[in-house]
């Protein structure tokens, strides 16, 4: 007994001086995580992590719900405390306030602040405080959008697991499969699993993987319940067993995912009927009154037109797109497809060609055009800058100039006086050419940059469509005892005219005509038929083939014939979704395209009528209080003079500029969210429907605009005339 106690003793102390912390080599471990971490959450959250923990030391405010906060952090894998999100956004808004207090002060002393500049300060601190709570919910908004991106793949996820796991019963080796073919976040999360195995956090890969699929128990409960049946295959001692639960694991994910895009849809009307209103019909409908309710409260002109744009260009867009946020993560688990490209392949793809081998990035020729585009819309401000006194009259009989700058009086703009405008009918329809630029511009870039990126989707998307079909062939060929290499050849005759065809028609050319091994002429990345169809599906499914011809012909068979099944079902399952999307899709791409522009459209119309008006009811007050010839009386004339003074009046052009930009955020937001809806997180449809929805509804805006002016200036003339 003695002896055994010695020997324990003496290996005990080797192994605690072998396993001393202070001897393990900690800073090649932390370097490598650091690594790892900054891939896997980019520069911008790095960035504000930086801010967090800065701002985390000079002031700590505790969070009112830090275990939510915490929740975030840890899903995103921010290296950041709640205490520190918390200090940060207060941090932040105090400096705000702070900044709007010192100018009030500084304009006060200098004899400035009049109640329109009041009013700006107070709004600025009211809406530094309101602003707190959104910016310390930073990591819960990061945190949605990774669940968001992270529940597109999850379908893809448990398929790519249970495929490999069919033909190799081996968790660890699925796990690293699936995170290989999968895309980012969910690929990264899978990663993370795999290096807490390898660092020793955990144990075994079941532990970590149990440890990661705790945290979608509230929001993905399918595809925990997936996971364990996947595990509980490993305990399976009957093949048939062991298969049937591998299919059970992808059935729950595909009933699940169903189930509840079908509560989702019913749930989305109500919310997204409120994003319409609140983000595009009732602000732009008070642009009507604001004109004419701002020249009843004073204050200049300017500052109002500052206050407009701070409201409607800043407040608005970022309230619309945290709501249009919201909506998006409670969207369920979808399905979707993507390429699997290089970073230089897909660079070649979004850059234009020219002669000589030269590649140029469309966003150089975007830019020029909407540069030259603003510099015309802006030349009522630069000839006005050259020469203050240029101008001439749109209409013979009536006074209608087409810049119209004016003094406080009413009069045209002299060389020595203070003018402020532009109010003319014309400087306004030249304005329109600045957002039309933007909307343009911005729109052909986004088009121009995702075209050839879009038909090699569709042609991937239509060869998937037809994969499942094709792979239940293969695998009868090659089940009936035809070689692999062969079997792609039989099977491109058979299908003759579809994209599979062509698929499988290139693999066997490769092994045929180059001598390529199998995997070579897939996956080789000069001549690979995989670089004509870059799927990660199809890749994938081709590798599982590679893999289980190593086993034996019947093994593969079984396997393809078992993809094509599970093929089938996603297929099926997506265009029920799809089918459940439709009437949703339909009616926000019908707000896009025709009531945001119509609506925004008559407003500006109406506003530089009303401006138009007020300013020639400026001239015609002026002179009858000249003359006192009048039954309102002198002073009833002089109040409303001073009422309609062109310094206390928004300017048309200005106006109509901040509805138009207005018009450009709600068309980018809108588009996110319909392709968010749709398509899940597709950067490639996202930035495709931004593109052609700009594009359609600026240029239908411009001639809503340009016909509403004209008409309603028509009208102004009709009535102007009548004073005169």
């Amino acid at each position: 007994m003695a002896e055994i106690e010695s020997i324990l003793k003496q290996y005990g102390d080797k192994l605690d001086d072998a396993f001393d912390e202070r001897k393990i080599p900690k800073i090649k471990r932390t370097q490598e995580y650091k690594v790892f971490r900054n891939e896997m959450i980019g520069r911008r959250i790095t960035f504000y992590e930086s801010l967090c923990n800065s701002t985390e030391k000079i002031l700590t405010v505790q969070p009112k719900d830090p275990e939510k906060l915490n929740d975030a952090i840890q899903t995103v894998h921010l290296n950041i405390t709640p205490q520190g999100a918390s200090s940060f956004a207060t941090f932040l808004s105090l400096a705000v306030t702070l900044l709007a207090i010192i100018f009030g002060i500084v304009l006060f002393v200098f004899g400035k602040l009049g109640l329109g500049m009041a009013l700006l300060v107070m709004g600025l601190i009211l809406v530094a405080l309101l602003m707190i709570g959104p910016l310390t919910k930073i990591p819960i908004y990061i945190a949605d959008r990774w669940r968001m991106k992270a529940s597109n793949q999850m379908v893809l996820c448990i398929l790519y697991v249970m495929m490999f796991m069919r033909h190799t019963s081996n968790l660890e080796h699925a796990i690293q499969f699936a995170a290989n073919h999968l895309r980012a976040p969910l690929a990264l999360d899978l990663r993370k699993v795999l290096w807490d195995v390898e660092t020793g956090k955990f144990s075994t890969i079941k532990e970590a993987l149990d440890r990661y699929i705790l945290t979608w128990r509230k929001t993905a409960p399918d595809f925990v319940q997936s996971f364990h049946l996947i595990i509980s295959s490993l305990y399976e001692p009957n093949n048939d067993r062991r298969m049937t639960l591998l299919d059970k694991s992808l059935e729950v994910m595909l009933d699940g995912t169903y189930e509840r895009m079908l509560h989702f849809t019913h749930d989305l009307r109500n919310p997204i009927q409120l994003l319409h209103m609140l983000g595009v019909v009732l602000p732009i409908l008070g642009l009507v009154i604001f004109p004419l309710v701002g020249s009843l409260l004073g204050g200049s002109g300017t500052v109002k037109m500052i206050i407009l744009f701070v409201l409607y260009n800043i407040c608005l867009p970022i309230v619309v797109f945290l709501l249009g946020l919201k909506i998006l993560s409670k969207r369920p688990t979808g399905y979707s497809t993507d390429a699997v490209l290089s970073k230089e392949a897909r660079k070649r793809m979004q850059n234009i060609q020219l002669p000589f081998g030269i590649s140029m990035s469309p966003l150089w020729i975007a830019s020029g055009f909407m540069i030259a585009f603003v510099i015309i819309g802006t030349m009522p401000l630069i000839l006005h800058a050259v020469n203050p006194s240029l101008d001439f009259s749109l209409s013979p009989n009536v006074p209608l100039p087409f810049f119209d700058y004016k003094d406080n009086l009413g009069g045209p703009c002299q060389p020595d006086r203070t003018c402020f405008g532009p109010f003319g009918v014309g400087a306004t329809l030249l304005g329109l050419l600045i957002p039309l630029s933007l909307g343009l511009g911005i729109g052909w870039y986004y088009t121009r940059r995702t075209k050839k990126l879009m038909v090699l989707k569709k042609e991937t998307m239509a060869l998937e469509k037809e994969f499942s079909a094709a792979l239940f062939q293969l695998g009868n060929r090659i089940g009936d005892g035809v070689p692999a290499e062969a079997a792609f050849g039989a099977v491109a005759k058979a299908m003759r005219g579809s994209n599979a065809s062509r698929f499988f028609n290139m693999v066997h050319a490769n092994v045929v005509s180059r001598g390529m091994k199998l995997e070579d002429a897939i996956f080789e990345p000069e001549h690979g038929a995989l670089r004509s169809y870059p799927s990660r599906m199809i890749a994938s499914s081709m590798k599982i083939l590679v893999e289980s011809a190593k086993k034996g012909p019947q093994i593969v068979a079984r396997t393809l014939m078992g993809i094509s099944a599970y093929l089938t079902k996603i297929h099926r399952v997506n265009e029920r979704l799809k089918d459940l999307m439709a009437d949703i899709t339909s009616s926000m791409k019908s707000q896009i395209m025709f009531l945001t522009p119509i609506i925004a459209g008559i407003v500006v119309g109406i506003g530089v009528m009303i401006v138009t008006i007020m300013g020639g009811l400026q001239n015609i007050t002026t002179v009858d209080a000249a003359s006192g010839e009048n039954d309102l009386g002198v002073g009833s004339i002089t109040a409303l003079v001073d009422l309609f003074r062109a310094d206390k009046l928004i300017p048309s052009y200005f106006f109509q500029l901040i509805v138009g930009i207005y018009v450009v955020q709600v068309v980018v937001i809108l588009s996110f969210l319909v392709s968010g809806v749709e398509f899940g997180p597709d950067k490639v449809i996202e930035q495709s429907t931004i593109g052609k929805n700009l594009k359609s509804t600026l240029l239908f805006y411009f001639l809503v605009t340009l016909i509403a002016v004209g008409l309603l200036s028509v009208l102004v003339v009709i009535v102007m005339s009548g004073f005169t």
